[in-house]
């Protein structure tokens, strides 16, 4: 049964406010054959078919698909019987990007590990050897020259905001 959205039409305006994408992406897209929008003059008229199509492009986009992966599970939902095909398809793809993903977020907890163990060791290295060198050492230098000063008269430490 048709809808009200069924029939609606959007502007390439529209559609980028709504899922935060540039008018430029959504003619890319279009030069790719993954949007179809009709044309009134030269102003580009989206149905809810392009939305909905928009909507996925977009998620797929976000979760790292590559295009042609995109365009084929887009050529599932154009088929007649979409629904269970495209989501069996769908689904071993998306299952098989969270491995992925998963494994990416695995590599990348380790690389920060091993950057905050290197950032230990070299500042306790140069605490040893050259604790001048270290963040924040010229300013603690400055303030501790200022309280060394025997003109200095000491006043109560003001924390910063």
């Amino acid at each position: 049964m048709a809808t009200a959205d069924d029939h609606r039409t959007y502007s390439i305006r529209q559609l980028c406010r709504e899922f935060g994408a540039t008018a430029r992406a959504l003619r890319f897209y279009e030069d790719k054959g993954l949007l179809t929008p009709a044309r009134k003059g030269q102003t580009r008229v989206y149905d809810a078919r392009d939305r909905a199509r928009l909507k996925l492009i977009l998620r797929g986009r976000r979760i790292g698909f590559s295009l042609q992966e995109i365009q084929e599970m887009l050529d599932l939902y154009d088929r007649k019987d979409h629904n269970a095909h495209q989501m069996a398809v769908a689904l071993r793809r998306h299952r098989a990007q969270i491995a992925a993903l998963k494994q990416q977020l695995e590599d990348i907890e380790g690389a920060i590990q091993t950057a905050e163990e290197a950032c230990q060791w070299m500042e306790q290295k140069l605490g040893e050897h050259r604790p001048d060198l270290l963040p924040g050492a010229e300013e603690y230098a400055s303030l501790l020259r200022e309280r060394l000063n025997p003109d200095h008269h000491h006043q109560p430490f003001k924390a910063r905001a």
